[in-house]
């Protein structure tokens, strides 16, 4: 590692692909003074359906090179990872790799508002099977919000329309219909929905449009983002670690040019990218 101990260095974020962007996109929108270094491991992409094992292995990898690469702070900009990996490798392996870094997920920052938001007190979360499967999220909402009865609906279509581009059209209306349908059919009292899924927020149109009325939709970007900022206000000795050059570095283990075309939907703007080996 490169003045490790040391050298100041951007925030990481990490994705198995392109969802991680519309966290970073947020973050950058209420803290654009700091550097970030994206990295993408779409050339493996998607974690959702992959074992805990290899979700834990392949973020590892990301992790340790993010670290390599400077970063003082990581964030797992990936619904999947948070749920199969992040608990192994703050316990376990920052430890030993370097206990004044830090890891942080995406699901705590959104689980920690919802007992705030929902009112019948029954919640649904509608996220990829692989993070459905884990129960990551109804496991850390009975930590804080113990009353709370949650519901999950995996909805394995979701990713593929946003990453082949059809979140816009009207074939989407179907798959975003039908696991709607299910998930209220299950649970009729659900009144706060989390979008447990990075790439969904493209999907928001279509979502709105078939949720009903009063059914509060939790997007996780500026969650994820507020609770960063509360974050760096609580932990001085990370924060006096990040370079605030107000830039943003793109990594991909993808072709590079692949990466960008989609990449700049995400964003919503366009991105130079390079491809990098983890």
């Amino acid at each position: 590692m490169v003045n490790c101990q040391t050298a100041k260095g951007p925030i990481g974020v990490f994705d198995s692909g392109y969802g991680g962007l519309t966290i970073l996109r947020q973050i950058r929108k209420i803290m654009p003074q700091y550097d970030y270094l994206y990295l993408g491991d779409n050339a493996r992409t998607p974690y959702g359906t992959r074992s805990f094992d290899i979700v834990y292995e392949f973020t590892l990898q990301a992790v340790r090179y993010l670290f390599e690469q400077g970063c003082h702070l990581v964030i797992l900009a990936c619904n999947t990872a948070s749920a199969k990996a992040l608990r192994s490798i703050q316990q376990e392996d920052l430890p030993k790799l370097d206990p004044k870094r830090r890891v942080l997920g995406v699901i705590r920052p959104t689980v920690e508002v919802v007992g705030s938001i929902s009112k019948t007190r029954h919640v649904g979360i509608m996220a990829t099977p692989g993070t459905i499967y884990s129960r990551t999220y109804e496991l850390e909402i009975a930590k804080l919000s113990p009353d709370i009865q949650v519901t999950g609906e995996a909805c394995p279509m979701w990713v593929p329309l946003v990453e082949n581009e059809e979140y816009d059209s009207p074939g989407a209306d179907y798959f975003v219909r039908e696991r709607i349908e299910s998930l209220l059919h299950r649970d009729p009292l659900i009144d706060s929905v989390i979008l447990g899924c990075t790439h969904y927020p493209l999907l928001i149109g279509k979502i709105r449009k078939y949720m009903p009325e009063g059914v509060n939709i939790i997007e996780q970007g500026s969650y994820v983002a507020q609770s960063l900022e509360n974050y760096l206000g609580r932990h001085q000795e990370i924060k006096e670690r990040i370079t605030t050059g107000g830039t943003a570095r793109y990594l991909t283990t993808e072709q590079a040019e692949a990466f960008q075309s989609k990449a700049a939907i995400f964003m919503g703007s366009p991105l130079e990218a390079e491809r990098v080996q983890l």
